[in-house]
């Protein structure tokens, strides 16, 4: 580990002095690309510092423990403690900070929520689930743009695919890929019967054009109305289109903006990152052993959270957090779940790591 650490100093100084070579200064991309890698070490450097000067304090300690003084040893004693305390938090510390980092934690994400089964009342959950994670990307400063909306007739969602934009978007959202079930009373059921439903929900990076290159002769673009609720024609212009992406039969239909313009490059970024995801999830099958090891790291099909109504509750199945505060989650705050979700993802690496 005190290698690997020596290499990433040596590496943070070379970073310092090539920040400050003007040809770099005058090269906006590369100097760019070499901040962000600099303040990516930053902690790291700032960490192993700290912990080689505890090092060198406790040498200094331990020499103190040889005085013949009583009081002094007695001091000694209680520094070294506190010391050998300190490093050892460090040391936990260094062990995360060198777990290498998701490559894609820094995207934006692609959010699809789509209604399962339970009818009506699936539609209302994925809408309510739309809503809670809106709220919550609005609390951290991130936008939403929607880029396709179905909705139900009874005000559900039928579904939905978002653009969220933020920093660290994809690290926050990306345990949420899965299965949510919604236990509740129906405003429709007159016996009070208690209805189960279901919602998935799929996180997806958002994919720049430099990683998912798409040849346009392998794309089919057919363009036409939009309709609204019910089949209604919203639309008296071709603004609505459909891309086939024929190799893998993927379809994205993007008909929310007026302008057919839009609406193809809003279904090129949908595009693009289910293409992204679909090379990541076969990249993963391959490394199938590895994604065990991973929290819900995006099987669609896994259940991975229920919302109690009548009880009030919250409980994420993966790593057994139960919140009775169901109202306050929907509102966004949800980062008691997602800090769990991370924390739990973080031990389960370093245990692979080491």
């Amino acid at each position: 580990m005190f290698e690997k650490l020596i290499g990433v100093e040596d590496r943070f100084k070379e970073l310092e002095g090539l920040l400050s070579d003007p040809k770099i200064l005058q090269d906006r991309s590369a100097y760019q690309q070499l901040a962000r890698e600099h303040a990516e070490l930053n902690p790291i450097v700032e960490a192993f510092r700290a912990y080689r000067r505890i090092d060198g304090e406790l040498d200094e300690s331990y020499e103190l423990l040889k005085d013949n003084d009583p009081e002094m040893k007695h001091l000694a004693k209680e520094e070294v403690e506190r010391l050998e305390n300190r490093k050892q938090d460090l040391e936990q510390e260094l062990k995360k900070l060198l777990v290498p980092k998701d490559p894609l934690d820094a995207k934006n994400v692609l959010l699809e929520i789509r209604a399962g089964t339970g009818g009506d009342e699936a539609g209302l959950f994925a809408g309510d689930l739309f809503k809670m994670y809106s709220r919550y990307a609005e609390a951290r400063g991130w936008r939403i743009e929607i880029m396709d909306l179905h909705s139900t007739g009874v005000g559900g969602i039928k579904e939905v695919v978002a653009l969220v934009k933020g920093k660290d978007a994809y690290s926050r959202l990306k345990y949420e890929s899965g299965t949510h079930r919604v236990q509740r009373v129906p405003q429709t059921e007159t016996q009070g019967r208690i209805h189960t439903s279901a919602v998935t929900v799929a996180v997806l990076p958002e994919a720049e054009e430099v990683e998912v290159q798409v040849d346009p002769n392998d794309l089919r673009i057919d363009v036409f109305r939009s309709s609204g609720p019910g089949g209604q024609s919203v639309n008296t212009t071709d603004s609505a289109v459909r891309i086939t992406h024929l190799p893998t039969g993927l379809v994205v239909i993007c008909q929310d903006e007026k302008s057919q313009h839009k609406n193809k490059a809003k279904a090129m970024t949908v595009l693009r990152a289910r293409l992204l995801d679909k090379i990541t999830q076969e990249q993963d099958a391959e490394r199938s052993q590895q994604r065990k090891s991973q929290v819900g790291s995006g099987d669609r099909s896994e259940r991975i959270r229920t919302y109690n109504f009548p009880q009030g509750r919250v409980t994420d199945h993966r790593i057994g957090l139960t919140l009775y505060r169901l109202e306050s989650v929907l509102q966004g705050d949800m980062d008691e779940i997602v800090d769990g979700l991370i924390t739990f993802h973080q031990s389960q690496a370093l245990q692979h790591a080491h």
